[in-house]
C-alpha cells in the first residue's frame, strides 16, 4: 500500500447507499477520517444522518459518549467531486452492483488517487478480475466485500485476484483486522466468492421448494431455524437482503460457473419483477405474510 495502515490517516468510500455509509461509519468509529464521496448531495446528507442516527443509538446505550460522537462525526467528510479522494491511502468503492457503473467509477478513483493508494471494490457478486479491467495497474486492485449491517457483521471476505500484489492483500487484510476489528477471510476470485458461494445455493433452494408447494414458507423457514440453529430462515434471511440482490447475485454466479443451483426460481423472479424486494419495499416472501408465494 506504500504506507502502514496503522498510520492511515483517510479512507475513501465511494457510493453511500445502505453498504457505503455502513463501511463509512465502520471506519469513522476506528477514528480515521472518511471521505464519502457520492454524486448527489441528497444521498450524502441522508448517509449524514443515518451514520449520526446509528452513533446516537450507541449513546443511549452507554457505548459512546455524545462528546466522542461529535468527534468521530467531524471525521467524515461529504464530497460530491472525485479529486477531493487525492490523500486516501486506500478508497473502497461501494456503487451498485451494475458493471457499467462500478468499471466508469473505478476508472475515475485512479485517476484521482497517488500510485501507492489501494483500490477495492465492496462487490458481493462481480468478479475482481472483470473490475480490475478499469485500472492501470490492476496489482493494487482488490475486493473488500462487507456484509450488512456492515455495523454488526463481523466478516470481511479479502478477495485477491491473479494481478493483486502481496503488500496491497496484506495491508486490506491488517485494516480489516487491526483497524476495524473485524474477522478477515482472504479467498482466491471465484463465483459468489466464499460466504454467497454457500449461502445462495440454500436460498435459492427454499423458494424452489416454496414454488414447487413442498412446504409453506413458515415451515420452510421453521425447519432451518429450529433444526439448524439458524438465527432466520431462508425466505426471511431472502427478504432481510433483498430478493432483487439474491437474483442479481444468482444471476452473476451462475453466468460464470453454469451451476443448475443457482437458476432463479419463478417465484423470485415474478417478485422481483413486480417490485416486491422483500423488507426494503414490504412486500416479499413473508412481507407480508405469504404461503406458496400468493398474499393472504
Amino acid at each position: 500500500m506504500g504506507c502502514q495502515l496503522s498510520a492511515l490517516t483517510a479512507v475513501g468510500v465511494v457510493g453511500s447507499g445502505t453498504m457505503g455509509r455502513g463501511i463509512a461509519e465502520s471506519v469513522l468509529r476506528a477514528g480515521v477520517r472518511v471521505v464519502l464521496r457520492d454524486s448527489s448531495s441528497n444521498a450524502l446528507s441522508q448517509a449524514r444522518k443515518h451514520i449520526e442516527s446509528s452513533m446516537n443509538r450507541s449513546v443511549d446505550r452507554g457505548h459512546l459518549s455524545a462528546q466522542e460522537v461529535s468527534v468521530l462525526l467531524a471525521l467524515l467528510d461529504p464530497v460530491e467531486t472525485p479529486a477531493s479522494l487525492s490523500d486516501c491511502q486506500l478508497v473502497i468503492e461501494a456503487v451498485p452492483e451494475i458493471l457499467e457503473i462500478k468499471l466508469a467509477v473505478l476508472a475515475s478513483i485512479e485517476d484521482h488517487v497517488s500510485h501507492s493508494a489501494v483500490i477495492a471494490s465492496n462487490t458481493s457478486s462481480i468478479p475482481i478480475t472483470r473490475l480490475a479491467r478499469a485500472l492501470r495497474n490492476p496489482s493494487r486492485f482488490v475486493g473488500l466485500h462487507f456484509f450488512n449491517p456492515v455495523a454488526r457483521m463481523p466478516l470481511v471476505e479479502v478477495v485477491r485476484t491473479v494481478h493483486s500484489n502481496d503488500s496491497s492483500v496484506a495491508a486490506t487484510r491488517h485494516f480489516v483486522e487491526s483497524l476495524l476489528g473485524k474477522s478477515p477471510i482472504v479467498i482466491g476470485d471465484r463465483p459468489g466468492f466464499l460466504v454467497n458461494a454457500l449461502l445462495i445455493p440454500l436460498l435459492l433452494a427454499a423458494a424452489r421448494m416454496l414454488d414447487s408447494g413442498y412446504a409453506d414458507a413458515e415451515s420452510i423457514d421453521a425447519s432451518m431455524r429450529l433444526g439448524c440453529g439458524h438465527p432466520m430462515g431462508p425466505l426471511e434471511l431472502s427478504d432481510f437482503i433483498g430478493l432483487d440482490v439474491v437474483c442479481a447475485a444468482a444471476d452473476a454466479m451462475y453466468a460464470e460457473s453454469r451451476d443448475p443451483a443457482l437458476v432463479v426460481p419463478s417465484n423470485l423472479r415474478r417478485l422481483v419483477e413486480a417490485g416486491h424486494l422483500g423488507a426494503k419495499s414490504g412486500h416479499g416472501f413473508l412481507s407480508p405474510k405469504r404461503t406458496n408465494g400468493a398474499e393472504e
